[in-house]
């Protein structure tokens, strides 16, 4: 049976709205994180809260040094389990050796394909046994993002609940959050990075460019999901 979603004040804070998925979902709830600035504050939150949210991790073999190196912080600060998982070798093999190591640049259909093996079929694995999940996706982030909802039926992946606690932060009051509570970040963002993914595809993003400019920037910005919040 569907899961009733449920009401939240215009002002909910982060730990209200993961509190009220946590409750609706009646399961397990875990957060799917890259290790963003995001994610590290929702870890917190959640931690100071004594709110019962899991943490998986989605290694797709090509990330960054520095974000293996908050994992590590994490792990030590918060006593942390992280569940890792990771693209079927067998596909990745497939994959580069037919259309070679950077084949995600000659189109969008290629750059699917990769994102497909490297985390959207790990993700359906992550999500099993769930009954819901938490993202740090913000409306702020991209066009994609706009219509989010604080917390939503994930039809896509069974019905299950999803939740975006910091659905209305904006990247200021990230910042603020994450220097006050002096939490684990990312040094790619003292680089000029603001979304930080797989090595190949995440640059630095130039003054004026939105935070997911760095993402995919040889696409459109429509474009710029890897297909794990599909919509």
């Amino acid at each position: 049976m569907d899961k009733t979603i449920p009401t939240l004040p215009a002002n909910a804070t982060p730990a209200e709205i993961l509190r009220a998925g946590i409750a609706a979902a009646g399961g397990p709830v875990s957060l799917a994180c890259s290790f963003s600035l995001e994610d590290v504050a929702i870890i917190h939150i959640a931690h100071e809260a004594g709110l019962p949210l899991g943490v998986f991790a989605l290694d797709t073999g090509r990330l960054n040094e520095e974000t293996y190196e908050v994992a590590d912080a994490l792990v030590e600060r918060y006593r942390l389990h992280i569940d890792w998982f990771f693209p079927r070798h067998e596909a990745v093999e497939h994959l580069e050796r037919a259309e070679g190591l950077f084949s995600f640049r000659e189109s969008l259909d290629k750059r699917h394909a990769c994102c497909h093996i490297r985390k959207v079929e790990p993700l359906s694995r992550a999500l099993k046994g769930l009954a819901g999940w938490a993202t740090g996706m913000r409306r702020e982030q991209s066009v994609t993002r706009s219509d989010l909802q604080a917390i939503e039926r994930d039809t896509l992946n069974g019905g299950i609940l999803k939740i975006n606690p910091l659905i209305d932060w904006s990247e200021e009051q990230l910042t603020d959050f994450t220097e006050e509570q002096r939490l684990p970040k990312n040094r790619l963002y003292g680089q000029g990075y603001r979304s930080i993914g797989c090595a190949p595809c995440t640059r630095a993003v130039q003054p004026g460019e939105d935070a997911r400019a760095g993402r995919w920037w040889w696409e459109n910005p429509e474009n710029k999901e890897c297909g794990l919040h599909r919509r």
